[in-house]
């Protein structure tokens, strides 16, 4: 589609504006959700997940309202195939129960885990199902909504769902099988992600994500998302020796990532912090740490804190505005703000939106 359209230069503008952002010029950004925005409905998935084209019309169903409404997010959409995507790939089971994502099935036996230096990464089933629901939309012509990257979990995750809970044990009992298992996922991390950019037709240190939303994030340093959950049952020492090298080495050949991970564990986030690769952290439960603390550790680390933020009781999205700001103001911290407080009236989106830039220029 020729760029001169409305709709790719409404995609540029968004890309420009976000790369500027990453430089440290203009306010922080605010994804701000759409009133219409269906929250994800897990009725039907189990169909959708075998079929692309389902899969496709239920993520525009969602991103569609974005397109002319009052945030800094980019329209995105992917094929939301879960947690279990890249351990499929390396041939684990999965299950998919109505009502639910995909649960991982038994872990596989070491000789299993050993043939992935053979695995076809591109001719397996998850794979060909995420090509096609990017062939779809490539053909759909909407292109001010940027397809981005299915749940790609990090080294650690995915060689935990792949040896099951024996790894913990092996952590120190067995410390040269898991130097040799954590190898192996890392090649697969890296095979899957060259991949998807491939299909994509994305330059390798780039990406738009939307980290499971209907908006997205220009990342113009930064071309890969690692999810790390089992990481926060480690020590400190385990997440400096076993965790963080391997986090470096999964982005470095596509120049910085993004992590998310659930759960508290404040050792992580400093370590994240202090890991040149990362470029931005999102929490997925944020109302365990206290904000000025992230605020500082971002601030000294030179992070971008994507993420929600927890809500005080009562708070109303303009004293939620203030409070954040202020903070960021205090600390010199860079946010990309998914709100846990907002209206839903497109006029007072707007004013949201509005304060916020005019809070955090």
């Amino acid at each position: 589609m020729n760029e001169s359209q409305p709709d790719m230069k409404r995609l540029r503008e968004k890309k420009l504006a976000h790369e500027r952002f990453w430089h440290g010029e203009g306010p922080c950004l605010l994804l701000l959700p759409t009133a219409a925005m269906e929250q994800y409905d897990l009725a039907g998935y189990r169909e959708r997940f075998e079929n692309p084209e389902l899969m496709w019309q239920a993520e525009m169903r969602r991103a569609r309202p974005v397109v002319d409404w009052p945030t800094d997010g980019i329209p995105t959409v992917r094929p939301n195939l879960g947690v279990v995507f890249i351990p499929a790939i390396a041939g684990a089971g999965y299950r998919i129960e109505e009502g639910s994502m995909p649960w991982p099935g038994e872990p596989l036996t070491r000789d299993a885990i050993r043939t992935l230096k053979q695995r076809q990464v591109a001719a397996t089933r998850l794979m060909q199902l995420a090509r096609e629901f990017y062939a779809i939309h490539e053909a759909g012509a909407e292109s001010e909504i940027a397809a981005y990257h299915p749940d790609t979990q990090g080294v650690f995750d995915i060689a935990h769902l792949l040896a099951g809970e024996e790894i913990f044990l092996q952590l120190s009992d067995e410390p040269d099988w898991v130097r040799e298992l954590m190898e192996l996922c890392l090649d697969l991390y890296v095979q899957v992600s060259r991949e998807l950019k491939a299909t994509l037709r994305q330059p390798a240190g780039e990406m738009i994500h939307g980290h499971g939303t209907p908006q997205g994030v220009f990342f113009p340093h930064a071309g890969v998302r690692i999810s790390e959950d089992t990481p926060t049952l480690l020590s400190s020492k385990m997440l400096a020796e076993v965790v963080l090298p391997f986090i470096a080495r999964a982005a470095e050949p596509f120049g910085g990532c993004f992590v998310h991970y659930c759960g508290r564990h404040h050792a992580f986030f400093e370590q994240l912090c202090n890991c040149s690769a990362v470029r931005a952290i999102d929490l997925g439960n944020s109302e365990l740490y206290e904000l000025r603390w992230l605020l500082e550790k971002c601030a000294t680390g030179n992070k971008v804190l994507y993420s929600r933020i927890a809500a005080q009781p009562g708070e109303d999205w303009r004293t939620y505005l203030q409070r954040i700001a202020a903070g960021i103001s205090a600390t010199g911290a860079r946010v990309i703000l998914r709100p846990m407080v907002f209206p839903e009236t497109r006029n007072e989106c707007q004013a949201m939106l509005d304060l916020w830039h005019e809070l955090t220029a």
